[in-house]
């Protein structure tokens, strides 16, 4: 229904409603009807759903057929392991979504308003959520807008509608006629769900609610998009993709060597699984949770809700980060920042008339909380005006009580001005302030040096050329001026034959840390594109105050850009401006055809799109709506980029502390594959099987633990915020080390096992404790690509390692060995075994000196 194109009769007889509102009676059929207006969740919180979520990893997969096979074989110790790491790891996931479920419910809850409607005649405050269509709401400054609306009576009503529309100036209302054809964001006699009033009052006759308003539309559609696959967690399933291939071939050329070789199938088969129990890196998935979880728990410090664990690793390798201005790069606060007065920029004289008129003609009220606190409430702009005077030693409250009001001509958008009418003893005087053309059309004199100059059109012009440079540095600039009234006291008498005072420019101002974040990242190798509702100037100028270097493009001239050419030169382009939400996905698109790892914030319903496309949506977490939340991956607690900076190093120190332990797991799993694999091509005895599939598990317990996770708490490399984001595997750059690793491992063993295969119980003895004990020494060398004297301390690894090798002292000299086939070892052996593991660690270490000297040649060259 059309409700803008029809007269506000046929508005209340189509509603079954009239100006007194509606009765008990109507507002209990209309709730049956219609029901609560509230915003429903296509995709309900479902526990079981999320929990079950943690098991479609391919590597998760590949370790639930590892316990069926062990359980086949009758290895119920094997079995029971793997289940309780594969428990470990989806019970961290459910967790930590879980949690931020949860958070994000209790900030709705937290959200949810009182609205004032007007019912049988009477005002009343009722729960939101109990809104019918037909209900009168009183409009009043600063309430949230509950439903949408149909206006019938407005006094100077303006709201905020950038979380419907992202246009960050507030839209003056009116209660006429539109034309049917009238766009959403151009209907200015329509009030919609989620906006907010920041000057005036009126009345609305509610039109819809819940799911049936703009609002729920909106929000309906998103919750039907699936979305993005998280690029680590993509990731993850490839890397275990290729390790399940590998397991299969590895296994089918056993089974078919030992069989050429005249072992039984079911021999064959059971030797064939040990090798793949010993390929598979079990404790892999639980360590990568762990690393994530203890992550986000440092992320939360930073004023960041992880509602996803691989959100925290992908936000590290984020390469393009797309952000909105107002209150995310800016404070979201008018303030005024240059005065043009007495003939001059930012002159000491004349300014205190300047100020007061603005404090004079002015609507924003001082307003005291519960805590008995003073606040201002009104327009942004008239806010900035308040607290300019106040910063000039100007004081609201005694200069309005001294000059009391009079009379009032409201602000329209014909006469684009305001001017309020005071008496200071017997003077009456008019202050006026307005658009700045509108202003200096008005005035008949201009105030310099105290003394009264007649203006004329010269200087106007010269006036207004004034008030265009102040606008080009991207300053929101309104006009002031007065007179003392002489007769009626009328809108022409108030508003013409003016004196003129002055400029005032404000701009909402960058937040103070923000430049120093953007250098950051810019170091990072990481893009930043500001995307804004506001115009290309303010932008420009936003841009210049915190460094963003690059070309600015408004929508209108990225209408006339092809797909193709945008490709091809978004590189060079660093603001958007006037954009709309589908311009966003546009820009979105392109850039992830380029490769881009996207992270995108949001904080209106108009936003949600872009979020869901986006590898990262990041949604506002004090002025962002609940669709917009609900489409993210990350929550932003203080809506403030800066934060975003600090979670991108987070991310990037997770991503490092990732390839840390993945080398350390899969330098110890290809050592123990190699040995099995070489020893039954040797020997081809499935009775000299160099490892149980139980030592091979007891191997991984202890080592793939606590020693691996404490890698995930190594401290942030120093320049990790100096290199570009990686969009290369995770096996990248760290196979060389693990086949060099593994190589070693592989011989140290082999010695052993060869030294002590006539006894065979001994020789496993020997090659599990020489394994742990080189992984024990390993686990320094993959701490950092540097030397191990310069990287930083970590207790945590001390205690893990120590704690790794007291557990097998006791598996070795104690009856617990029996279960694991070890007998107990003397002083020689581990003389041999200690020594064999630091001359490794010292080739491992020799090793990483080559390669950064490589590295080295190669950057200089």
């Amino acid at each position: 229904m059309n409700y803008h194109a029809l007269s506000v009769k046929e508005v209340f007889r189509k509603l079954d409603s009239d100006v007194e509102g509606l009765d008990e009676t109507q507002v209990s059929e209309k709730l049956k009807q219609f029901g609560l207006n509230r915003l429903k969740r296509t995709r309900h919180f479902n526990a079981l759903k999320i929990f079950l979520s943690q098991f479609k990893s391919f590597l998760i997969i590949i370790l639930i057929l590892a316990v069926i096979l062990s359980i086949f074989m009758g290895s119920v110790i094997d079995s029971a392991v793997i289940s309780v790491i594969l428990l470990i790891n989806a019970g961290l996931g459910f967790f930590q979504e879980y949690k931020a479920e949860k958070a994000i419910e209790a900030l709705k809850k937290m959200m949810v308003p009182e609205a004032k409607v007007l019912r049988n005649g009477r005002v009343m405050k009722i729960n939101s959520e109990k809104i019918v269509p037909g209900d009168i709401l009183i409009l009043r400054e600063g309430d949230k807008i509950v439903a949408d609306a149909r206006l019938f009576k407005s006094e100077g009503l303006k709201i905020n509608e950038a979380a419907l529309t992202g246009e960050s100036v507030s839209e003056e209302k009116i209660d006429g006629l539109l034309k049917v054809s009238a766009p959403l964001a151009d209907r200015t006699n329509m009030v919609y769900q989620g906006t907010e009033i920041v000057a005036g009052s009126g009345k609305a006759v509610v039109i819809d609610t819940g799911m049936r308003t703009e609002l729920g539309k909106i929000s309906g559609l998103v919750q039907k998009i699936k979305p993005e696959k998280n690029p680590f967690k993509d990731k993850l399933d490839r890397f275990a993709f290729k390790i399940g291939i590998f397991i299969l071939i590895l296994t089918g050329l056993v089974v078919l060597l030992l069989i050429w070789d005249g072992v039984e199938l079911f021999q064959s088969f059971l030797v064939a699984v040990s090798l793949a129990v010993s390929a598979i890196p079990e404790g892999l998935p639980a360590v990568v949770s762990l690393g994530l979880a203890f992550a986000t728990r440092r992320m939360i410090k930073q004023h960041i809700l992880v509602r996803k664990l691989p959100a925290s690793e992908t936000l590290g390798r984020t390469t393009v980060i797309c952000v909105d201005k107002t209150g995310t790069i800016t404070k979201g606060k008018m303030k005024v920042s240059d005065i043009y007065v007495n003939g001059k920029m930012n002159s000491r004289k004349g300014r205190d008339l300047l100020f007061k008129i603005g404090i004079l003609c002015n609507k924003a009220r001082i307003e005291k909380n519960d805590e008995g606190k003073y606040y201002l409430l009104g327009d942004p702009t008239e806010k900035a005006l308040v607290i300019a005077a106040k910063q000039n030693g100007l004081d609201k409250k005694k200069i309005t009580e001294k000059e009391p009001k009079i009379k009032e001509f409201p602000f329209s958008s014909e006469r684009k001005m305001m001017s309020v009418v005071r008496k200071e003893g017997r003077d009456v005087i008019s202050y006026v302030k307005g658009a700045p053309e509108k202003i200096i059309g008005r005035c008949a004199y201009e105030l310099i040096d105290g003394k009264f100059v007649g203006l004329t059109e010269k200087r106007k012009m010269q006036l207004i050329k004034v008030y265009e440079d102040m606008a080009m540095n991207g300053l929101r600039v309104l006009g002031f001026a007065y007179k003392w009234l002489v007769g009626e006291v009328s809108q022409k008498n108030a508003e013409n034959e003016l004196v003129f005072i002055g400029f005032q420019g404000m701009i909402d101002p960058p937040r103070p840390e923000v430049a120093n974040a953007l250098e950051l990242s810019h170091k990072a190798g990481i893009k930043v594109l500001m995307m804004t509702g506001d115009s290309k100037l303010t932008a420009d100028a936003v841009a210049k105050e915190i460094g963003l270097k690059g070309e600015s493009i408004d929508a209108i001239k990225l209408a006339e850009i092809s797909d193709r050419k945008l490709f091809e030169s978004i590189n060079k382009i660093s603001v958007f401006a006037r954009i709309s939400p589908e311009d966003k996905l546009r820009i979105i698109n392109i850039l992830k055809q380029k490769n881009e790892i996207v992270a995108m914030t949001g904080d209106g319903v108009n936003d949600a799109l872009a979020l869901k496309r986006a590898d990262i949506g990041i949604a506002m977490g004090i002025k962002g709506t609940d669709v917009a939340r609900d489409s993210s991956d990350i929550i932003l607690l203080d809506d403030n980029f800066a934060s975003i900076v600090s979670g991108v190093k987070e991310g990037r120190r997770i991503y490092d502390n990732v390839k840390k332990f993945v080398k350390f797991l899969l330098s110890a799993n290809f050592s123990e594959v190699l040995l099995v694999l070489v020893v039954m091509l040797l020997w081809r005895k499935p009775e000299l099987l160099p490892l149980l599939p139980l030592q091979i598990l007891w191997i991984n317990l202890v080592t793939d633990s606590l020693p691996a996770l404490a890698l995930s708490s190594e401290p942030m490399d120093k320049e990790v915020m100096q290199e570009k984001p990686s969009k290369k595997g995770i096996l990248s750059g760290i196979l060389s080390f693990i086949l060099i690793a593994g190589l070693i491992a592989f011989i140290i063993d082999f010695v052993f096992f060869y030294w002590h295969m006539l006894d065979i119980t001994k020789a496993r003895t020997m090659v599990v404790t020489a394994s742990i004990m080189f992984e024990m020494f390993l686990v320094f060398n993959c701490k950092s690509d540097k030397s191990i004297f310069k990287s930083s301390m970590n207790k945590y690894l001390i205690y893990a390692v120590l704690f790794a090798i007291g557990v097998h002292l006791i598996a070795l000299y104690t009856p617990l060995g029996s279960l694991f086939g070890f007998v107990s070892l003397g002083m020689y052996d581990w003389f041999y075994i200690i020594g064999l593991s630091f001359v490794g660690f010292i080739v491992m270490e020799l090793f990483k000196f080559i390669k950064r000297k490589m590295k080295n040649s190669k950057t200089s060259q």
